[in-house]
């Protein structure tokens, strides 16, 4: 009987324990319980925070996207690659071109810096010409309308390539629905056909237009075990060229460097292979080098790019320049642009510098030459030597300058071979203020896309750990630019209107021991613009 009361009364014990459990508990959480908080959280382009930033001094860059437009979608995908490309990359180490990072300029070409690439799988060579100042990375290919090929054409010693998606088995058509073509889609006949692009250059006449294709380009990690890494990148197959593209510059294709999505910085970031970040060092012997992934040094001087909608290039603010013991305190906007070859100025900037550099050299000034286009040029005797040149430095945003270490070049004209002329390397234009590549000779500048921010310091391009100023000879002598053929017979400093015709003049070291970077002969390109119109 006891047993059985026992077993009988289990069931009550135990709904009677559950029952002071449950009891316990309550009273505990109303003891112990915290005080609730909460606060809203609001999406980045909500109509809350756009009021908001609206009450702020500041907008934010390029104004707010309007919900369910491209734009809003756009900004939001962008933001979403810029977090994961940049936690990407920050383990990604730097890359430089697989056939090597060594960029020469070709003055018979344009007077800019060239260097090989390689595309394709099969992979094909190309000589491209590298230009901050553009977007897209094109090559010849399955040409309806290209330059010759042939190394006669140049005096190059080698032929050029043509490339062709149907020979290489990794290339991909770029369809104008997928989102790379969103450019181009004003362009394209169906969604499911092939994107279509063509671009127009500043300098008159000029264009490529093809298609895109998505393919590999060969890179490099730089260290002591490089290994070849196959990366992704958008291509455009150039089947029509004009105007300089048929031979005066950019013959075998252009490698677009600029801030736009497809260009080659863009791409490769994008895909977490680098940081947002590459450089261009412009050796003054014609060599330099071209490093992806590279953030600069805590010491370089540096300014902020002027981020602007609509605007893929890299534009920077001038507030003041020095020249020699002068200085004028003009403010411009100007493009850092190695796809042209010497600088512009518009009035008062192009005055002002060129006045100052004449109150401040004792030679005598030269006749004006209309097949020349620079102003400012002076006589030098077959028995002189040029031992003091002012200095000329821009000064930034911010208080940084940046110096023009090479502000002339050495002319001897054919008909007057006994005489020399050198000159200010500085053209006059009516529209844009473009620093080109020969304002940035002796400089290693970094284009940090992340930062936004346009860094430089003077550098040895032989040596990329070197930060002592630059030397007298290169390290490397074999490393010589191709002995070019003489430029084309036409200068035109107005690329922008028309195709001029003058007396084809040559670049030379002035007698004696002047500059280490002018001991040989060289032909005068042009002064040329591979800026796309579209994004002026």
């Amino acid at each position: 009987m006891a047993a059985a009361s026992a077993v009988d009364s289990f069931p009550r014990l135990l709904f009677l324990l559950l029952f002071f459990c449950l009891l316990f508990a309550l009273v505990l959480e109303e003891s112990y319980a915290a005080p609730g908080f909460g606060f809203d959280i609001h999406h980045r382009f909500s109509d809350r925070v756009r009021q908001w930033a609206n009450s702020r001094p500041r907008d934010l860059p390029g104004g707010w996207p309007d919900k369910g437009t491209p734009e809003y979608y756009s900004a939001l995908v962008g933001h979403d690659r810029a977090i994961h490309g940049r936690a990407l990359a920050e383990l990604a180490p730097e890359l430089s071109l697989a056939d090597g990072n060594e960029t020469i300029r070709i003055n018979s070409l344009g007077f800019l810096h060239y260097a090989v690439v390689s595309v394709g799988t099969p992979n094909v060579t190309f000589l491209v010409a590298l230009d901050t100042g553009s977007n897209l990375f094109w090559v010849p290919c399955d040409c309806t309308r290209c330059a010759p090929t042939s190394s006669d054409s140049y005096g190059l010693g080698v032929d050029l390539n043509i490339y062709s998606p149907s020979t290489s088995t990794t290339s991909q058509n770029i369809p104008c629905n997928s989102s790379l073509c969103s450019g181009y889609k004003n362009e394209c006949s169906g969604m499911d056909g092939l994107c279509p692009y063509m671009v127009e250059y500043v300098s008159a006449m000029t264009s490529s237009s093809g298609f895109l294709v998505n393919d590999v380009l060969y890179l490099t990690t730089e260290g002591s075990n490089p290994q070849i890494v196959k990366a992704p990148i958008v291509i455009g197959c150039g089947k029509v060229q004009t105007g300089s593209f048929l031979g005066d510059a950019a013959p075998n294709g252009l490698f677009g460097l600029g801030r736009d999505n497809l260009s080659v910085p863009s791409v490769l970031s994008s895909r977490g292979l680098i940081s947002n970040s590459f450089s261009m060092c412009f050796g003054r012997d014609g060599i330099g080098r071209i490093n992806f992934g590279d953030q600069g040094s805590s010491d370089q001087g540096q300014t902020s790019f002027n981020v602007k909608q609509n605007n893929s290039l890299y534009n920077i603010s001038i507030t003041g320049m020095e020249v020699g013991n002068s200085s004028s305190d003009v403010s411009f906007s100007a493009l850092v642009d190695s796809g042209t070859s010497f600088t512009t100025l518009t009035d008062p900037a192009y005055t002002k510098l060129s006045e100052s550099f004449n109150a401040a050299v004792s030679k005598k000034r030269a006749d004006v030459d209309p097949s020349i286009p620079f102003e400012y040029c002076y006589l030098l005797s077959s028995k002189e030597n040029l031992t003091h040149l002012p200095f000329i430095n821009f000064i930034t945003q911010g208080g940084s300058k940046i110096p023009v270490n090479f502000p002339v070049i050495f002319i001897s004209n054919q008909q007057q071979q006994r005489n020399f002329m050198f000159c200010l390397a500085l053209v006059k234009n009516n529209a844009l203020n473009i620093i080109g590549q020969n304002f940035l000779t002796g400089l290693r500048v970094v284009f940090d896309r992340d930062r936004m921010i346009l860094g430089w310091k003077k550098f040895d391009c032989y040596n990329m750990e070197d930060s002592n100023p630059l030397p007298v000879e290169p390290r490397n002598s074999s490393a010589a630019p191709p002995s070019p053929a003489l430029g084309p017979t036409s200068f035109d400093p107005e690329a922008t209107t028309k195709q001029g015709n003058g007396t084809q003049v040559t670049v030379v070291s002035p007698p004696g021991s002047s500059s280490s970077c002018l001991n040989r002969f060289f032909g005068i390109g042009l002064v040329f613009f591979l800026l796309p119109v579209a994004i002026l």
